[in-house]
């Protein structure tokens, strides 16, 4: 029915109106004029007709009230257009993709010390490992939001927390990671630790039924467990049983690096911070993930363009027809009916309040 009453919309007044966001709201057209005929032609006759009634027929009186039929004409042709406009008439139709619903994506990034190290060279000037990982790890997450995932954050070092959840705000995942500083959570590399928080952290999956609504953790870290409470193949397992894919990353390598101060610049000693590789490889193998090494800047880059490909959820659902909402001639027409009857019944009938 609404279909055909759009039709007749377009057909009558030419409005661009393509259908109703609430069709319900149509039942007030017909019960209104129903209404009108049960109360001005069904209605009831008086019990006791006026004694004078022939003499005043002979005189031109008459028993039809031409007046007060059209002013209740009046009132149901404007509750039938308050009726239009909570049926919420739409226009300007157009074919509209609905966002699928994408990945619960956790990044764990690790601040400890050795973060410091001045070897991811970018141009002339050395930078810290840190700083090269927020900076791709935030383009990383904002691309992935703009996808229709939902992205969080852990920092660790000798201890993990969450710097921000699970969320949909890309405003809110950037803020969170330029925030992160090299030391905050100590100086050492609780692995294990990052790793069974993340999987809390990335929670249950939002549709059982569907394998492709799924839940990643991409781990980023530069050196071997060393603190934490929970070994780092025990996470791994955890991890596994609750069908959570674990990408890691090992950024760095072998041998002696210059390191920056806590409080900006270079120290003039070496550190070595060697990576546990096959630490990593094992956890993102028994998690259906995959390792990845980056050892310099582009190879970072490349690593988080290749976990880009790699988790897609190809399910967009079937486009639909929307509309925008077009309420505003029919409010207009119905603020003119009221008008005119106030007009009619004020002026015209000379009737008091």
């Amino acid at each position: 029915m609404s279909d055909l009453i759009a039709a007749a919309i377009r057909a009558a007044t030419g409005w661009p109106v393509v259908g109703f966001a609430e069709p319900l709201w149509l039942w007030l057209l017909p019960v209104s004029w129903l209404w009108l005929i049960a109360i001005r032609w069904l209605g009831a006759r008086p019990a006791l007709g006026w004694p004078a009634q022939p003499e005043a027929s002979a005189a031109g009186a008459r028993a039809f009230d031409p007046l007060g039929t059209g002013l209740a004409m009046l009132r149901v042709a404007t509750v039938s257009l308050v009726g239009l406009v909570l049926a919420q008439p739409m226009g300007s139709e157009r074919e509209v993709k609905l966002r699928h619903d994408g990945l619960d994506l956790i990044l764990a990034l690790d601040s400890s010390g050795s973060m410091r190290a001045l070897d991811a060279q970018t141009g002339a000037e050395p930078r810290t490992r840190l700083s090269l990982a927020k900076e791709v790890v935030a383009r990383f997450a904002a691309e992935r939001v703009a996808e229709g995932d939902r992205v969080g954050l852990i920092v660790f070092g000798e201890r993990a927390f969450t710097q921000s959840p699970l969320s949909s705000d890309g405003k809110l995942v950037a803020a969170a990671l330029e925030r992160v500083e090299a030391g905050m959570a100590g100086e050492s590399t609780a692995l294990g630790d990052a790793l069974g928080l993340a999987v809390k952290r990335v929670g249950p999956r939002r549709d059982p039924g569907d394998p492709l609504a799924g839940r990643v953790i991409v781990l980023l870290t530069d050196g071997r467990s060393n603190a934490g409470n929970i070994p780092p193949e025990v996470a791994g397992a955890i991890a596994k049983a609750r069908g959570v894919r674990v990408h890691t990353v090992g950024i760095g390598g072998q041998g002696q690096v210059a390191m920056a101060s806590q409080r900006g610049g270079r120290r003039l000693e070496l550190e070595r911070h060697d990576l546990d590789s096959e630490t990593l490889q094992r956890i993102a193998s028994n998690t259906g993930g995959r390792y990845f090494g980056a050892r310099n800047s582009s190879d970072l880059a490349d690593v988080y363009a290749e976990i880009d490909q790699l988790e897609r959820v190809e399910r967009e659902a079937a486009p639909r027809r929307l509309g925008a909402p077009l309420p505003e001639p029919f409010l207009a027409c119905a603020g003119s009916l009221l008008l005119v009857q106030l007009a009619v019944g004020r002026v015209l009938a000379r009737r008091l309040p």
